[in-house]
This record gives structure tokens, sequence and C-alpha cells, in this order.
């Protein structure tokens, strides 16, 4: 498609149950200060004004849940709730199934609750501007290993070469539904499109589009948040 003005889609899987995050719900079901990961989430991307419909890939047993009882009754019309599969890759099949009419999409983690709206600008303008597959980065602070099966060290890449991903990752939908056409699982979207020989743009990330995977991930969002409340308090 040579057009690049068509809607956007975002495509949030959520069917995951974060194991490693130590809670008994859904891992995007989680609270944070009264609000679930899945709704914060949801309200950035619509918020950023430059997604149009979100596509919510839930666990088969939410699928029929209303939206606004996922999601909050502001975003019902734009919210659409759908079941996830069994790995990620089945999810975002599904998530793409359901965003019909879409140019773009952009493929956003439940678990980044706090990243903020302008990161989704972000990416949606690169795509705008030309890019078929975009993702945010930042770069490595930390040393990096390769090691073998044994944990004996063999390298240590240059860093300044290495970025850490985050999303939402953006793509020409039709690029991504032939990229995830057949392919097994992936913990990254982007990976699946390299597969396919195309190129792979970059924009700046943000720190606060971190994962929340562990509990110590959910003690610093609840922490960053409880700062925002102390100062929104005191001006």
């Amino acid at each position: 498609m040579n057009d690049r003005n068509g809607p956007v889609v975002g495509i949030v899987p959520a069917a995951g149950r974060g194991v490693r995050l130590g809670e008994q719900l859904p891992k995007a079901f989680v609270e944070l200060d009264g609000r679930t990961m899945l709704d914060r989430s949801v309200e950035a991307m619509l918020d950023s004004g430059v997604v149009d419909r979100v596509v919510v890939v839930a666990p088969p047993e939410l699928a029929s849940t209303p939206p606004a009882r996922l999601v909050g009754p502001s975003r019902v019309g734009r919210v659409v709730v759908v079941a996830g599969g069994a790995e990620r890759a089945d999810s975002v099949r599904a998530g793409l199934a359901a965003a019909t009419g879409a140019r773009f999409v952009l493929v956003h983690d439940a678990a980044r609750a706090l990243t903020p709206p302008g990161l989704f600008v972000r990416v949606v303008a690169a795509l705008r501007d030309g890019s078929d597959a975009v993702i945010p980065v930042l770069p490595v602070a930390d040393t990096i290993k390769s090691v073998d099966a044994d944990g004996t060290v063999t390298g240590t890449p240059d860093r300044a070469s290495l970025r850490a991903v985050q999303t939402p990752q953006g793509f020409d939908v039709d690029l991504l539904a032939r990229a995830n056409r057949d392919a097994a699982d992936a913990t990254d979207d982007a990976g699946l499109v390299e597969r396919l020989g195309e190129r792979v743009s970059t924009v700046a990330g943000d720190p606060l589009a971190f994962k929340i995977t562990t509990p110590l991930d959910l003690v610093l969002a609840r922490a960053l948040l409880a700062a925002v409340d102390r100062s929104e308090k005191e001006e």
C-alpha cells in the first residue's frame, strides 16, 4: 500500500498468565493504584491521539466480557475484545484478524503499563514517514555477556551497538500478517519481520515503558505512581 494515511489499530496481547510476576490473576489484569495494567495501557494508546481503535486479546474465559468492564466505560466503542491463543503468536494473529480496515498496527505489551502516550506518537510518525516496521529502543547500560549451555562466557558484545527493545512495535498490517503466517511463537514481533529480510527502523524509547515482569518491577511501578500522585497533590 502506498497511502500511509490510513487507520492505526492497536493490538494488546493480554492472554498471558505472567507466572514470573507471582500474582494469581493474568498479568494484564493485575492492578496498579486501583486500575489494571491493561486499562492503563489502552488509555495511553487512545490518549496519544494517533490510535483509532484497540483490539484487546484476552484469555478465552474473559473474551466475552464487555469491554467496559475490562478497560472502562469511557473507551467503549473504540475497543473490541477477542480470545487469545495458547502462545503469544496465536494471540497476535487473533488480534490481526480483528483489526479490520487497519493500515498500520501497533502491538503493545499490557505489562508496559506506564508507557507515555508520546511513545505511540513517535512510532506512528515513523510509520507515516515511510517505515514499514518500527520499534522503540533504549541504549543498553549493563555489560552483556554471551554464554554457552554450561554457563561459560563465550564473548562480550560491544554494547555501543546493542539496544533494549520496547513496545509499541508498529507495522504495516500486511507485513506483520505475512511475518506471522505459520510462524512459531516469538516474544518479539519485529524478529519475525527480520526473518523475512525486511528492514526494521528504530525510534527513541522511554524509561517508563519498562516491562512489569517480576515482583520487583511491580514494586517500582507502584512507587512511580505514588510519586506522581504526591507531586500532583503538592501542586
